[in-house]
């Protein structure tokens, strides 16, 4: 009976001597290893150079974004105003058919020159036809109040006929070409008589 009880009191002092050595092992396991360490670290590097990757990936696709709507806007432009040199030359051969039209004909003139008349006016209407389905819009701004982006004055006179600053005759018409100004109207503007100059008044 004393060999059992001095076995049972042997193994309980192995057991408490062992106690301190599996604690120290557990709290030894609970400290990450080097190696672990180590790969927590690339993980982050890595996160951060993924991060820095998207950041250019989305930077350049911007700016491709960007580059192929400039180019789609010049290629718009290039179509609406690829007409301008042409436009700006057919538009004096206008002025001069609608100068000759003007011209007043006798009663009992040459029936030749009658007929020239009319085949002015049927050109004017094609040409007039043609120019609105290409885009260009003649400025005739007689009565209307002057614009300098749209009008260049000449010459300003006294008068009744409109109020001050409008325009009183038409010089020259002008061109829009697809609202773009191609040629200014040259205008006569109405300007202050000299008494409202005077007092500094428009």
């Amino acid at each position: 009976m004393s060999e059992l009880k001095a076995a049972l009191t042997a193994g309980q002092k192995e057991e408490e001597n062992a106690t301190p050595a599996v604690a120290a092992s557990t709290a030894h396991d609970l400290e990450p290893a080097p190696e672990i360490k180590q790969l927590q670290a690339e993980l982050e590097q890595a996160r951060t150079e993924a991060a820095e990757s998207l950041d250019r990936y989305l930077r350049a696709k911007a700016e491709t974004e960007n580059t192929r709507k400039r180019a789609e806007a010049d290629v718009v432009a290039a179509h609406k105003y690829a007409l301008e040199r042409f436009a700006s030359e057919i538009v004096t051969v206008r002025d001069s058919l609608e100068l000759a039209r003007m011209v007043e004909l006798p009663e009992g003139s040459n029936p030749a020159v009658q007929k020239m008349h009319e085949g002015l006016d049927l050109t004017l209407k094609l040409m007039d036809s043609a120019f609105q389905k290409f885009g260009l819009t003649r400025l005739d701004p007689k009565g209307e109040k002057f614009d300098p982006e749209r009008h260049q004055a000449i010459s300003m006179v006294d008068s009744e006929a409109v109020p001050l600053n409008h325009v009183v005759n038409v010089v020259q018409k002008g061109y829009l070409l697809n609202d773009r100004l191609l040629r200014p109207a040259m205008v006569v503007v109405r300007r202050a008589p000299a008494a409202d100059q005077g007092t500094g008044r428009a």
